[in-house]
């Protein structure tokens, strides 16, 4: 087991990936609220949206009526995703409110070639052609360290594995590239918007990019939890040099390119900072204002959403431990007892009389 970190940076994608899934009528002042609220949360970053063009994401076309109108709080900054020059156009109209700033320069190969087509109507050929623009670029602009990105490193639903050796070797054309200009390589990427991730497969490549280009120094992970295992494989990221993952409050996003919509969305953001909190890693989130987002999130998008920890709660202890003499607890509505409070379950029945003072048995069975 590698060493964890001190702390991790967490990319809260609700506001873009989250919403882009979602209904495209939802209103800016519904979007304003949900804003507000994760603004709250203790989050650094928070990316508004996409200024694109509404026919292919219609859930963005209000994009700008939202950046006129949203107040941002002390603390966070605030920024968006853009796709070509007449976006960065139009971004750049809220500066300083939203933070403005050049595109790091990196080189990416998208593994899958079929999705690489459906999201950025591009091939194989055309995307390896950009690279040596972008490092040319990176000179030009002063950077110190090349930085790589990876599309669906492990494979994809349309075309289905990608072997370890071909995505070792995807990664080895483009450090070679980045050498020859001069340039180490820091930090990569791994951008798996399929979710075909699956944590003892992410272990062997990070553990055989560390092996290969000691240089790489840590890894940024965007994993969709598709199949349910992005929170196991974050875990062995963590372990590896994952400094920085995408996630979403209550598990929002999915890709309208990839063939699973919603069912493709971001591990759970309070989920997440439940995981590294308690192993010690820092992330600078309120869970309890994370719980109070994913219940704005679950209004405003009008359907609930899959996190765990929004509808148990985080680990107890202390004063907020649950009350001895608690009712029976079945649905969702009544295991929100540690948010709502105790009238929720209050009709159920409680029919425990007496309660051992019980700290582990007292410390087992040394009982008194």
């Amino acid at each position: 087991m590698g060493d964890l970190p001190k702390s991790v940076t967490i990319l809260d994608d609700t506001m873009r990936e989250g919403l882009q899934i979602e209904d495209k009528n939802i209103p800016v002042s519904e979007k304003l609220r949900l804003l507000d609220a994760l603004g709250e949360t203790g989050a650094k970053t928070i990316v508004i949206g996409s200024f694109g063009s509404p026919k292919w994401c219609p859930q963005m076309a209000n994009i700008d009526e939202l950046a006129e109108l949203f107040v941002p709080k002390p603390g966070v900054e605030y920024a968006a995703l853009t796709f070509n020059p007449r976006g960065v156009e139009r971004v750049q109209k809220y500066y300083p409110k939203i933070h403005v700033s050049r595109s790091t320069r990196r080189t990416s190969w998208e593994l899958s070639e079929t999705f690489l087509l459906r999201n950025f109507n591009m091939t194989t050929e055309q995307q390896i052609a950009g690279w040596p623009v972008e490092i040319k670029r990176a000179k030009e602009e002063g950077d110190k360290v090349g930085r790589i990105q990876i599309g669906s490193p492990w494979g994809g639903n349309f075309d289905g594995d990608v072997s370890h050796e071909q995505v070792m070797k995807s990664i080895a054309m483009q450090m070679d590239l980045w050498h020859e200009n001069g340039f180490k390589v820091q930090s990569i990427a791994f951008s798996d918007a399929m979710g075909w991730n699956m944590p003892h497969r992410v272990r062997r490549t990070l553990e055989a990019v560390r092996e290969k280009w000691p240089e790489v120094t840590e890894f940024q992970c965007h994993f969709h939890d598709t199949r349910g295992v992005a929170l196991a494989s974050y875990y062995e990221a963590l372990q590896l040099g994952g400094r920085q993952f995408s996630t979403a409050l209550g598990g929002m996003g999915g890709c309208p390119y990839c063939g699973n919509g919603r069912a493709a969305g971001l591990p759970p953001t309070e989920d997440f900072v439940v995981l590294c909190e308690e192993m010690g890693i820092e992330t600078g989130y309120n869970v309890e204002k994370l719980i109070e987002a994913v219940a704005v999130a679950e209004e405003v998008v009008g359907h609930p959403l899959w996190g765990h920890v929004s509808k148990a709660g985080p680990l107890v202890r202390g004063d907020k431990l649950y009350p001895k003499n608690l009712p029976f607890v079945e649905t969702l509505e009544e295991a929100a007892h540690f948010r709502k409070g105790p009238s929720v379950c209050a009709h159920q029945l409680a029919p425990w009389k007496e309660y051992p003072d019980s700290p582990v048995a007292k410390a087992l069975t040394g009982r008194s």
